[in-house]
């Protein structure tokens, strides 16, 4: 059954317009009335509408100050300004496209019912069309699912689904979410079964016949960057997934075009303290912990796990001949990060220059232990809906916009990324056992082997143990680990909290993205 459309109209007349409100009515939309500035705010303030229109001309508040304090409230209503003529006030608000269009008093019927299918029934076809195309490709999804899919297939259908999501997302809720969430489940369990049989593998094979891993990001997508004349400036955001660059690179289209957008495999565990290490130093764990036993802390140990980065950075450039003349930092505020945006051209007399960004990491673990941010980031829309208003006002825009001005070349990239979950998975394990949710590692694991994906022997994906019986095992789609102890209270609160460590699409499937400045 369609929704109901629900307009708004404020006038300071309304009861003139009673013909055009019983008209509207009559046709099916649900029309409430204010008659005055003040009580149209209360109105929006207590609900969404899908269409206001706006009389210019109210006694108290002008249509102009309603309009100022409803865009604050809800920007994204569209509202259609009544007025006497076509002032040019009006005409300077349509064009800066805080109205979505004006009428001419005396409105007739007909005015009225074209303006609303302009604005409303045209979301209607959109999303109808949508629909309909996502449903003409969901049986060819379905059909590569269930193939025997290479490491580049499941790239390409990633790239699939993230498209879908978007779009879909963007028609508003519809039956068919629910349709492509079972979609999406059933390509996670596919993707599971083939990092189950091919992970281990790909450590003896070269790359091209194995895709692009962490340790291999800096040497074959940034490194060669650096023989250009343009300086490079490398940006890491932690946890970033694909759906939220793609989100981000709308905002960039004016001032960068998209050299290279590439997906990376993410390493196993997809967690910072080995995944970014790995990016950094361009070894595995394993070789990390080999090379630099000063530099590789085990999990048990004190300390941050990632205080290093500098040096394994400084480290692969050298072992790659390249110029170790970089500048490095870490952004954990916006105090650090406005820095670098008003001293960005400090970053022109350096071939590589480095900043992390941690602040879609710090907004996974707030949505977790904060209610008002599980509250905000209700689902995966929304979620991305934060990062995409972080990002509208970081300082990380402001030096994007700085770089393009001086004409530097960007990569973007990420060292893991998140998923949604859902469904617990027992498991028992010893004091040392990790506590990550989607990992764990130790000696003493007990669990079901059929609801993991299991790796007894470390070495075999050039991971470090702590010793002989150490094992890895990693939780797969939307699952995540839980203890037998309390488990109902555990389980109430981290379930649809965004995780990473394990083996999903989301975390595996990272994106790697050269931009050069228009």
């Amino acid at each position: 059954m369609s929704k109901t459309v629900s307009i708004l109209w404020a006038d300071d007349e309304i009861d003139l317009l009673r013909p055009h409100i019983l008209l509207l009515e009559g046709k099916g939309f649900e029309v409430v009335t204010a008659n005055n500035g003040e009580d149209a705010i209360e109105q929006v303030n207590e609900r969404d509408f899908d269409l206001i229109f706006l009389d210019e001309n109210m006694p108290g508040l002008t249509g102009l100050q309603v309009l100022t304090r409803v865009k604050a409230i809800r920007p994204n209503i569209p509202v259609i300004m009544i007025t006497k003529s076509e002032e040019e006030d009006i005409m300077d608000e349509a064009l800066g496209s805080r109205i979505a269009d004006y009428l001419i008093k005396p409105v007739n019927p007909k005015q009225v019912i074209l303006t609303i299918k302009k604005f409303v029934d045209s979301k209607r076809l959109v999303s109808e069309k949508t629909t309909s195309a996502y449903q003409t490709e969901f049986g060819k999804i379905g059909n590569q699912i269930s193939e025997s899919l290479s490491w580049q297939d499941w790239i390409q259908l990633y790239r699939k689904l993230v498209y879908w999501e978007l779009e879909l997302k963007g028609t508003g809720e519809t039956p068919m979410d629910e349709v492509f969430r079972m979609q999406k489940t059933e390509a996670n369990q596919g993707f599971a079964r083939f990092i189950k049989k091919n992970y281990a593998g790909w450590f003896s094979q070269d790359l091209g016949e194995r895709p692009l891993l962490s340790p291999d990001v800096l040497k074959h997508k940034v490194f060669p960057l650096m023989n250009r004349e343009r300086p490079v400036v490398l940006l890491v955001v932690d946890n970033l997934r694909y759906d939220q660059w793609k989100i981000m690179e709308t905002m960039l289209a004016d001032s960068y075009s998209v050299e290279q957008d590439e997906l990376y495999y993410s390493i196993l565990p997809t967690a910072t303290q080995y995944a970014r290490n790995a990016l950094f130093a361009g070894l595995m764990p394993l070789g990390i912990s080999k090379i630099y036993p000063d530099i590789w802390k085990e999990e048990y140990e004190e300390g941050s796990k990632n205080q290093y980065e500098e040096e394994l950075l400084r480290a692969n450039l050298q072992r790659n001949s390249m110029p170790v003349k970089f500048t490095y930092d870490k952004i954990n505020t916006n105090r650090i990060g406005k820095k670098w945006a008003e001293n960005a051209k400090a970053m022109l007399d350096l071939p590589l220059s480095v900043l992390v960004y941690n602040f879609v990491d710090m907004l996974s673990h707030a949505r977790t232990d904060m209610n008002m941010i599980r509250e905000l980031a209700d689902d995966e829309a929304a979620y991305r809906t934060l990062t995409q208003t972080w990002f509208m006002h970081s300082p990380m825009l402001d030096l994007l916009k700085e770089l393009q001005r001086f004409k530097v070349t960007v990569v973007i990239t990420t060292d893991h990324g998140t998923t949604l979950v859902q469904d617990p998975v027992k498991v028992i394990g010893d004091r040392e056992t990790t506590t990550n949710l989607r990992y764990k590692q130790g000696r003493n694991l007990n669990y079901n082997a059929k609801e993991v994906f299991e790796v007894s022997r470390p070495e075999d994906v050039h991971l470090p143990r702590q010793n002989m019986s150490t094992r890895y095992i990693f939780a797969t789609g939307s699952d995540f680990f839980a203890y037998p102890n309390n488990f109902n209270h555990y389980v109430k609160f981290y379930r649809n909290t965004f995780q990473h460590g394990g083996v999903s699409l989301e975390e595996m499937l990272v994106p790697v993205i050269v931009l050069q400045p228009k």
